[in-house]
């Protein structure tokens, strides 16, 4: 639901990993450190965004949007004003959705089908 998040938190779990094999750090500090990781992995609202971003949806289109918080709320917006029921079943629907979302992104095309693959994955829409 957010590949931004989980892709920054596999490049942590690599690092953490690399220094495990090189014997960098002690078994021990290997596991405390894994095991905090899995905590922000669970729960990424403990990750520092702007009050107005009080949504996992808002969060992972800020994430996703080069942490743009005006971009993201944008796009919340246009979805939330365009999308109608099961959207994501109906091309038509889809289309509209689309339409709305490259509006917001002042028309970047590539970026509009990123954001709408990201949109459809989203429960909150």
């Amino acid at each position: 639901m957010n590949p931004k998040y989980y892709e920054e938190m596999s490049k942590l779990l690599d690092a953490l990993i690399e220094q495990r094999r090189k014997a960098a750090i002690g078994y021990k500090e290997y596991l405390a450190q894994v095991v905090e990781l899995t905590r922000k992995a669970k729960n990424p609202g403990g990750a520092s965004y702007p009050d107005s971003l009080n949504t996992p949806a808002k969060r992972s289109l800020y994430d996703n949007l080069d942490r743009d918080a005006v971009k993201a709320l944008r796009v919340h917006e246009a979805v939330l004003v365009c999308r109608q029921d099961d959207w994501r079943h109906n091309n038509f629907k889809v289309k509209k959705v689309r339409i709305g979302i490259r509006a917001a992104l002042d028309g970047d095309e590539s970026l509009t089908e990123r954001v709408l693959e990201l949109v459809k994955n989203q429960r909150e829409y």
